[in-house]
């Protein structure tokens, strides 16, 4: 039994020690704060089966009502149960859980994890972990939103475009008074027909009738500089969600308010993004930077604060369990659509609870819009991943341009929104150039605050480097100095960036960094700054903007899901966290993720019956592609996902691939992930998904897809993908009538494409002029074979069998290794830890611990993966029948493996016997014994098990052994001896 705990704990265990030898233990625990799951289902999927508990879930189509009867006594019974597990480990709950999952925080040790993962009602464990805001010149005009032909017109207008739908805001908060929130104060009268959707206020209650016939309940939460008359007909609910992170965080290194007021800006440039008022003047310092609007202008919004601010900038963000608390609430009261600006470290694991909760929430039927991430453009990089949300990446748009030109005569275009005249000449120099005395280089060529010399800096253009502090810190720095323009440049490959400035400031990529910084090293040199130059081509996928494959999804769903504009976009702002301004440019995924709620919006205010999936599945499918930069259309489906959403286009989608709850259990199930429903598994790349995706494509494989119509008309397919043979069956759809269903396949055969390198292709199809586009990834591989085979004696063999994708067959035996075993003992209630380092080049780490335990001894262990010293996820495991736990990590990428062991036996006498052991596998190991595969090489048949043997010599007999097999494509087999 291996009870998973999920990745990215940033916080219950940052404070571990740096790592020891691998046999020495180390003064290091897990306790901290974590979320259990229990195996009852919440109140959005329980359909009875409970004693007398009447079934809570909605209807098909239906909202979930929290206040019923019935919603309140299952709730009670899942609390109390919480609470009764909670209570035989000796814990106390600090939150429940029980809407969108059945969940509860605590604060646990390692002993009290491993005592609930024998627990059989406990499904996970996950680490409460940090998760962080991931930060045409409009971007609305640019989405074809505005303007006689655009879609707020075919929709009635700016005051018809979202009217009827609440988009719920899981940030930062709110700044409710800036002119993108204004709105009439919230009346105490019932709306009539007229005014059907406008809300009122019963009591403390905000109630809204909307589009889909249900009703919105929320609240103004009162707090720091908030109060109930903050919320108005736009800002109709504000709540926030702190707890755990005031457990976290110290009282003296918080910042901001406590009430759901935006300290920062991020909420509020998210919620205006999505549903600001239309055609609001945007000035700062008295310069006019035209007209912003949100997606969806009549759309409402409802505040969920679940990110914080702390004064040394080190705990940013947000704790699971406020996260899951918020989802629970905002399901709760009925919004339509979450936007969920946000994200961890890395990829999130499917059985997350925040995931959990935000897959209840879509099979309640609200939309999810979630942010791919800000850590591109390196591969596997995404944040949010989970089938039933909507995951965003970031695409540019005309761009605010600016030039330097240099005394050489040399220019440079980037991107600028703060110079509007001429600025010099004037000398150039770098940060460095101008420094105070006693500051480093370094310090100043990063412009960091107090490092510029008045006496030198003024009157100077001065370049600066990105990172460490923010951008627009570092001409706050230049201005301090007296410098009169800033040349931002970037040194490694990131993004262009426009922000509004102290100074005039113009920001460089990386290939245009280096010839300024070297002019401006030179003596005398100038420049001149100037608005305007060539624009970049767009929309291109932004830099920063996360890629995938999805390593949760294994390749077999393609991430991110669309495109939306991310970068240079003006919003609104709390003047608090920038310098004072109400408007704001941002960049980010953060950013792209609010266009789609706000186009979800709009789509539902026209269909408030549609689905989240079938809504996900029109912007994909009537997605174009995003450029390169030298103009191409791109091909890259890890970057753009199906591409940059066309909003006018996502209304006519043709043909719809829609998917439910037991469509994603099913995948879930597929995918490794023991949902305990009962729901037979399918093959991940057969979920109903608008896109097609195997991460291994071994041969030929067929898909499966099923399309629903939204018009009558015949349909045909054309597919291609490079070195792959594809076929769609039947490649003829017909539909007499909207809602009709066709099932269809497509088979992919590999002919001549490479294995183990990315193939991208599409299927489309087309009736008249409707065009219903698929894009399609797939990474053809070489061999399937066992993840371990097992073998015993000091020598020996064993055979197994590997199937072959192509004729030739290559495989490499590495070890064996058995590194030295630890023996040791544990008294009651105890535990011990060890940090296995992980050499360079590793090609598989095991790791072995055997308990010597009395029958009534619990016994288990912790593990988790340490990078630069900090525990980054942790999982829990049971020994099996013998009392072994063996641990196999193939390529890790961690610098260590962390591993805390645990006995609790009933009395102060017991002692538990254990015997520790960690097995590294490199190129160059010192070996003990011999291991070999035959056939090394051979000409095998494509597709047809081949037999192979590994064989071993002068194994010890006193520890394990571990050995490695590596084939072609740099997978492998571990060979476990023992």
């Amino acid at each position: 039994m291996l009870t998973t705990v999920l990745a990215a704990l940033s916080l219950p265990l940052a404070t571990t020690a740096t790592a020891a030898p691998a046999a020495a233990p180390i003064a290091d625990s897990a306790t901290g704060t974590y979320l259990v799951t229990l195996a009852d289902e919440p109140l959005v999927s329980y359909d009875g089966g409970v004693g007398d508990l009447a079934a809570t879930k909605p209807a098909e189509g239906g909202k979930l009502d929290v206040a019923s009867t019935d919603a309140k006594r299952y709730r009670t019974h899942l609390t109390d149960r919480q609470t009764r597990v909670a209570k035989k480990v000796g814990a106390t709950v600090r939150q429940h859980f029980a809407i969108t999952t059945n969940t509860f925080s605590a604060r646990l040790d390692a002993r009290q994890l491993v005592r609930l993962a024998h627990t059989g009602s406990v499904v996970h464990i996950a680490p409460d972990r940090f998760h962080h805001a991931t930060d045409d010149r409009n971007s609305t005009d640019f989405l074809e939103l505005s303007g006689r032909k655009g879609l707020w017109k075919a929709l009635g207008g700016t005051a018809e475009a979202g009217k009827g739908i609440v988009i719920g805001d899981i940030d930062t908060g709110i700044w409710p008074e800036n002119p993108s929130l204004d709105a009439p104060a919230l009346s105490s009268r019932k709306p009539g027909p007229k005014d059907r959707h406008r809300p009122y206020r019963v009591g403390t209650t905000t109630v809204m009738h909307k589009a889909d016939g249900g009703t919105f309940k929320g609240t103004c939460q009162t707090g720091d500089s908030f109060t109930a008359a903050a919320c108005n007909e736009k800002v109709v609910s504000a709540r926030y969600f702190g707890r755990a992170w005031f457990d976290a965080v110290p009282e003296s290194n918080r910042a901001g308010y406590v009430s759901p007021r935006d300290s920062q800006g991020h909420g509020t440039h998210t919620a205006s993004t999505a549903a600001g008022n239309a055609n609001v003047r945007a000035t700062v310092g008295g310069q006019d930077l035209g007209t912003v609007s949100g997606v969806a202008p009549a759309a409402t919004i409802a505040v969920y604060k679940a990110l914080w601010q702390s004064k040394d900038g080190q705990a940013d963000g947000g704790l699971t369990s406020d996260i899951v608390a918020a989802i629970d609430q905002a399901v709760a009261d009925g919004v339509d659509v979450i936007n969920y600006s946000l994200g961890g470290t890395f990829e999130s694991a499917y059985n997350d609870p925040a995931q959990v909760a935000l897959r209840n929430a879509a099979a309640a039927g609200v939309f999810v819009a979630t942010a791919a991430g800000n850590s591109g453009p390196g591969a596997s990089s995404l944040a949010n991943t989970a089938p039933w949300t909507t995951t965003v990446a970031a695409g540019t748009i005309a761009s605010h341009t600016g030039t330097v030109t240099l005394g050489n005569g040399a220019s440079y275009t980037g991107i600028s929104t703060t110079v509007h005249r001429q600025v010099g000449p004037a000398p150039l120099v770098l940060g460095s150039a101008v420094r105070v005395a006693d500051t480093v280089d370094i310090y100043a060529d990063y412009c960091m605050p107090d490092s510029l010399d008045p006496a030198r800096a003024a009157g100077k253009i001065v370049v600066c480097e990105r990172g460490v502090n923010g951008r627009a810190d570092k001409s706050a720095e230049v201005k301090r100095a007296g410098g009169i323009g800033l040349v931002l440049v970037n040194p490694g490959d990131e993004s262009k960036d426009g922000d509004l400035h102290s100074v005039p400031t113009v920001h460089l990529d990386h290939a245009d960094a280096t010839p300024v910084r070297t002019y401006a090293a030179t003596s005398g040199a100038t420049a001149v700054l100037t608005e305007g130059g060539t624009s970049d081509v767009y929309p291109q996928v932004a830099g920063f903007s996360s890629r995938g494959p999805s390593l949760v999804a294994n390749g077999d769903l393609l991430k991110p899901d669309i495109t939306a504009p991310g970068a240079t976009i003006l919003a609104a702002v709390s003047p608090d966290g920038n310098h004072g301004h109400d408007f704001d440019y941002y960049s980010g995924t953060s950013m792209a993720t609010p266009h789609i709620a706000g186009l979800a919006a709009l789509y539902l205010s026209e269909h408030p019956a549609w689905s989240p999936m079938s809504i996900k599945s029109a912007m994909m499918t009537t997605a174009t592609p995003t450029k390169t930069a030298d103009g191409r259309t791109s091909d890259d489906a890890f970057a753009q996902g199906a591409g940059e959403v066309d909003a006018r286009a996502m209304l006519r989608p043709g043909l719809v691939y829609d998917s439910g709850e037991r469509d994603w259990l099913a995948y879930l199930e597929g995918s490794g992930v023991d949902t305990g429903t009962g729901v037979e598994a399918i093959d991940p790349s057969d979920l109903n998904y608008p896109s097609i995706a195997i991460g291994d494509l071994f041969g030929k494989q067929t898909v499966t897809r099923t399309v629903t119509a939204t018009a009558a008309g015949t349909y045909r397919a054309r597919v291609g993908i490079p070195g792959i043979r594809a076929t769609v069956s039947p490649s003829v759809l017909r539909f007499s009538h909207p809602g009709q269903k066709r099932t269809f396949t497509v088979t992919l055969d590999v002919t001549t494409a490479p294995a183990g390198r990315v193939d991208t292709g599409s299927l489309t199809w087309t009736s008249g002029r409707t065009t219903v586009h698929s894009p399609i990834v797939v990474t053809p591989q070489t061999v399937r074979a066992p993840a371990e085979i097992k073998g015993s004696g000091s020598s020996g063999s064993t055979g197994f069998s590997v199937t072959p994708a192509t004729s030739t067959l290559t495989a490499t035996a590495y070890g064996p290794v058995s590194s030295p075993a630890t023996e040791g003992t544990l008294t009651r209630m105890q535990e011990i830890a060890y940090d296995a380092e992980i050499p360079s080049g590793t090609r598989a780490s095991q790791i072995t611990v055997r308990f010597d335990a009395a029958e009534d001894t619990i016994t288990g262990l912790l593990w988790g993966n340490k990078v630069g010293g900090v525990l980054q996820d942790v999982q829990v495991a049971v020994p099996d029948s013998d009392g072994t736990v063996t641990i196999t990590v193939p390529h890790p990428t961690a610098d260590a493996l962390f591993v805390s062991l645990v006995a609790m036996g009933t009395d102060d006498e017991t002692v538990t016997r254990y015997t520790y052991q960690a097995n590294h596998i490199t190129a160059d190991s010192p070996v003990t014994g011999k291991a070999t595969v035959t056939p090394e090489r051979a000409r095998v048949i494509p597709g047809v098990p081949t037999d192979l043997t590994a064989a071993w010599s002068g194994i010890p007999a006193d520890a394990p052994s571990s050995a490695w097999i590596e084939y072609a494509n740099g997978a492998g087999t571990v060979l476990t001896l023992n």
